[in-house]
């Protein structure tokens, strides 16, 4: 999966890329980010974390993620228990057929490792199998229908197809075996400390020296580690015990027993999960920054004027001139109050010798219905007063499109300072405005 930075950078492009409405304007942060040194990685990195000013995109990434381990940790404290009330309930008679036990302990363990290796090897480069990313999906665990929930949603889904998600599920599957294999080693611990049991086998078509080699090979790698090996004559002692045996030789078979399901159960599990563990943070996913959208940016932190002797002027695109009409006026503030009441007396004398009527501030969804309303029954031509911090962001224009449509002498726009001075505002934020409002075809009142 992708790293923490990158998922919140990917989440960041999936929202902007469907217009979503940040805490923070995310051109405002990517101007400022222009001068910075860094890396484009790191530029990115920062762009998104800035963005999310509020936290709220990191909040449900981490409850995303959160919610997944916690599923995981409680399967794995049942598997846990599970396994110690199934061998519990396995040792409940004193006398212990040694090797039926030792086979139901590892039989099935054995025969699903040897098939994951067999599937590995088979299966190299292959994706999640789709039942058990069903599974683990997070449209299970998220249910917010909001733009952000189902774009992280769909940010997980995607990387659950990752090739390298195998890893990462098969990693999942030996973890609940590891748990399975150490409630089984917690209940032959505890049982070996409160009961005493006698160890027999007994069999049909094995001779005695048959069964002393099959316990030698057995208890070969038990014995590396220090564990102790019944000999020939427990071995052969051992044979159809129906009653106590000698302690000294019932230790023996419960050491092997223990180091049987340490070495060949628990030990090759922990091997196999440390080995996925690796091969995940290798195949672990990377931003792919040679998407058009992160290469939009970093080309923009990049634009400088290498060679003067080289530069070319361009034609900055400049707004119409506001041309006032002689008709009805309305004026209208853009999301925020101005100081001055009569701050449109600056975009012309129309604006003085005949009063317009003051719409007040656009400030909400409800502001513009009640302004497309008046607009539909009225013939007037309307002077839309923004703040000159203000961005030609997508939310802003889309606005100023559909005044456009519905006013029927137009409309126009003065870029406003708290001193109502028109040269405070910013050069760069001008030209900004001015090839905003040149697609659109919409003055400015300079």
């Amino acid at each position: 999966m992708l790293s923490k930075q990158d998922q919140l950078t990917e989440l960041v492009r999936k929202l902007e890329t469907n217009n979503h409405v940040f805490a923070t304007d995310p051109l405002l942060i990517t101007e400022r980010l222009q001068d910075e040194q860094a890396t484009p990685l790191q530029k990115i990195h920062r762009r998104a974390e800035r963005i999310d000013s509020n936290r709220a995109l990191a909040g449900t990434l981490n409850k995303i993620d959160g919610r997944i381990k916690g599923i995981i940790l409680i399967m794995s404290i049942l598997w846990c228990v599970s396994g110690f009330l199934g061998l519990f309930a396995l040792l409940q008679s004193n006398v212990v057929n040694f090797f039926y036990v030792l086979v139901c302990l590892l039989g099935f363990h054995t025969l699903m490792l040897v098939g994951w290796l067999i599937f590995t090897v088979i299966n190299r480069g292959s994706q999640s199998p789709s039942i058990i990313t069903s599974f683990i999906s997070p449209k299970t665990l998220i249910r917010g229908k909001d733009d952000v929930n189902q774009a992280a949603v769909e940010l997980y889904d995607e990387q659950l197809q990752h090739t390298g998600m195998r890893w990462y599920l098969s990693r999942f599957s030996h973890q609940l075996w590891l748990a399975t294999l150490t409630g089984m080693l917690f209940a032959i611990i505890f049982l070996l400390i409160v009961r005493q049991y006698s160890f027999s086998w007994e069999s049909t078509l094995l001779s005695d020296q048959a069964l002393m080699t099959l316990t030698h090979w057995l208890g070969w790698l038990p014995s590396m580690v220090g564990f102790n090996v019944p000999d020939a004559d427990a071995v052969v002692q051992s044979r159809l015990v129906t009653d106590v045996m000698p302690l000294s030789i019932a230790r023996q078979w419960a050491s092997l027993l223990v180091g049987s399901l340490l070495m060949y159960g628990i030990v090759p599990r922990a091997i196999a999960w440390a080995f996925c563990a690796v091969m995940f943070n290798r195949k672990k996913m990377k931003l792919d920054l040679s998407l058009p959208y992160y290469q939009k940016i970093i080309s923009f932190w990049q634009r400088k004027v290498v060679d003067e002797d080289d530069f070319v002027e361009k034609v900055q695109p400049v707004a119409p001139k506001a041309k006032v009409t002689q008709g009805n006026k309305l004026v209208a503030l853009l999301e925020y109050k101005h100081p001055n009441p009569t701050w449109y007396h600056t975009a012309g004398e129309a604006f003085i010798t005949q009063p317009p009527e003051d719409f007040g501030v656009l400030d909400d969804r409800e502001d513009m219905d009640r302004m497309l309303e008046y607009l539909a029954t009225h013939d007037v031509q309307v002077l839309l007063g923004i703040h000159g911090k203000a961005l030609p962001d997508r939310g802003t224009m889309r606005k100023l499109d559909k005044l456009a449509t519905h006013a029927k002498q137009g409309v126009i726009v003065q870029l406003l300072t708290d001193d109502g001075s028109i040269e405070a505002v910013d050069s760069v934020r001008r030209q900004q405005w001015q090839s905003a409002l040149s697609e659109r075809n919409i003055g400015l009142v300079s």
